[in-house]
C-alpha cells in the first residue's frame, strides 16, 4: 500500500498542508497514519476523501457541515457560510482590525481559496459596497487586509515548484478582486505576480513568454474577446480570468 507525506498530498491535490492539518485537528474529517517520528502518512483511501472533501467546499458547503455529510446526515449545508460572514461583519462594525486580520487568516487555513473567496469575501464586499460612507469605509478597511493576507500566500506559494504568470487588471475598478483572483490561481499551480494598477489596455508584448491572466470583472465585451484572440494568434499566452 503506498503512503504519502503531508507535502506529496498537498501537492497531489493542490491544498494548503495547512488547511489539511485544519481538517484533521479541528473538524476530524481526516484520520493519517503516523510514522514512528510523529510524521503525517496519507493512503490512497485518504486522497479519496480529501477530494470528496473539496468538491462539497466547491459546491459551497463550509466545511464545518462537511463531516455530517460525508457521515450521511442531512444538514441545512449553506448556513455556515452566513454564520462566517455574519461573524466578520460583526467585527468590521466595531472596527477591530486585529480580530479581523486573525479571522481572515484563520478562514484561510480552514478553507480552499476559491470557497472563501466565492462564498465569503466576495458577498461580504457586495453587501459593504453601498454609498452609505460608513459602508465603504468599512469595506476599504476589509480590503487593505485582504490584500495584506493574500500578499503573504503568494509569497509562501512562490516558494514552492509551480509556473510563473502575472495577473493584470483590465478596465476595471477593483483592485482587491484582482489580488483575489491571484491568490485563487496560485491554488492552482501558479506562481503569481500582480500588476497592482488595473490597465486601460494590457501590452502582452512588455512580457515576452510570461503567461498572462487577464481580470475585467464582468464578461468580456466583443472587442475584448477580438483583442484577446489577436495577441493569442501573436503567441502570446494570454488567458481571461473570470469573475
Amino acid at each position: 500500500m503506498a503512503l504519502y507525506s503531508i507535502g506529496d498530498v498537498a501537492e497531489r491535490c493542490r491544498i494548503n498542508p495547512v488547511t489539511l492539518r485544519a481538517w484533521q485537528r479541528r473538524y476530524g474529517l481526516l484520520k493519517p497514519q503516523r510514522t514512528e517520528g510523529g510524521h503525517r502518512q496519507f493512503d490512497d483511501e485518504d486522497i479519496q476523501r480529501i477530494e470528496e472533501i473539496k468538491r462539497w467546499i466547491e459546491s459551497g458547503v463550509p466545511v464545518g457541515k462537511v463531516k455530517a455529510l460525508l457521515e450521511g446526515e442531512s444538514v441545512n449545508a449553506h448556513d455556515g457560510w452566513m454564520t462566517l460572514q455574519e461573524e466578520m461583519m460583526t467585527v468590521l462594525r466595531h472596527v477591530r482590525p486585529a480580530k479581523l486580520r486573525a479571522k481572515v487568516a484563520t478562514a484561510g487555513r480552514e478553507h480552499p481559496a476559491a470557497a472563501l473567496i466565492d462564498h465569503v469575501f466576495i458577498p461580504i464586499r457586495q453587501r459593504l459596497n453601498l454609498d452609505q460612507n460608513t459602508a465603504r469605509t468599512m469595506c476599504s478597511l476589509l480590503d487593505g487586509i485582504l490584500i495584506d493576507y493574500v500578499t503573504f500566500c503568494l509569497a509562501g506559494s512562490r516558494k514552492k515548484p509551480g509556473k510563473d504568470a502575472l495577473i493584470i487588471g483590465w478596465g476595471t475598478e477593483d483592485r482587491t478582486r484582482i489580488w483575489l483572483e491571484a491568490w485563487r490561481l496560485s491554488q492552482q499551480g501558479w506562481r503569481m505576480e500582480v500588476l497592482a494598477e488595473p490597465l486601460e489596455m494590457p501590452r502582452p508584448e512588455l512580457f515576452p513568454g510570461q503567461q498572462l491572466f487577464i481580470f475585467t470583472g464582468k464578461p468580456l465585451t466583443r472587442r475584448q474577446q477580438e483583442q484577446i484572440a489577436h495577441w493569442q494568434e501573436q503567441g502570446y499566452a494570454v488567458a481571461h480570468q473570470a469573475a
